[in-house]
């Protein structure tokens, strides 16, 4: 119901595809529907666990999640621009960006990078974190 039958596909990943949702309170949001569920479900829970407590400007939120038998999905806030991956390896060519926009992306990505690093509050050990993913 929130993708409006799936028609509105922002990107796929290794994990899934992306849409573009809308919650009843009327917030966009981008629900990765994953295509490759563990057995296992507490492993999907413990990575919303995880994932849900990760809050920093530079990197997208998670706000919730689904799970109905084997089928999983996780929201997210929805990142009108678009993934820092389309900027970054834009096959077209023409999307030029300026030094002073590659550096403040480039800062931006750092500093998230960092928190993840440094400055949340628990170690993270996730192999699908990457700036095109995340930031």
């Amino acid at each position: 119901m929130m993708t409006k039958g799936f028609k509105d596909k922002l990107g796929e990943g290794g994990f899934g595809c992306v849409y573009k949702g809308k919650l009843r309170s009327d917030h966009i949001v981008a629900i990765k529907i994953l295509n490759k569920p563990k057995a296992n479900g507490q492993d999907f829970i413990n990575e919303v666990a995880t994932i849900g407590r990760i809050h920093h400007v530079n990197v997208v939120q998670l706000i919730g999640f689904c799970a109905d038998g084997s089928k999983r999905a996780l929201v997210y806030n929805f990142m009108p621009n678009g993934s820092l991956e389309k900027y970054i390896f834009s096959k077209e060519g023409n999307i030029s960006l300026s030094c002073k926009q590659m550096y403040e992306i480039s800062l931006g990505v750092a500093r998230g990078i960092e928190y993840l690093h440094r400055g949340c509050d628990m170690q993270i050990l996730h192999f699908d974190i990457k700036p095109h993913n995340i930031l």
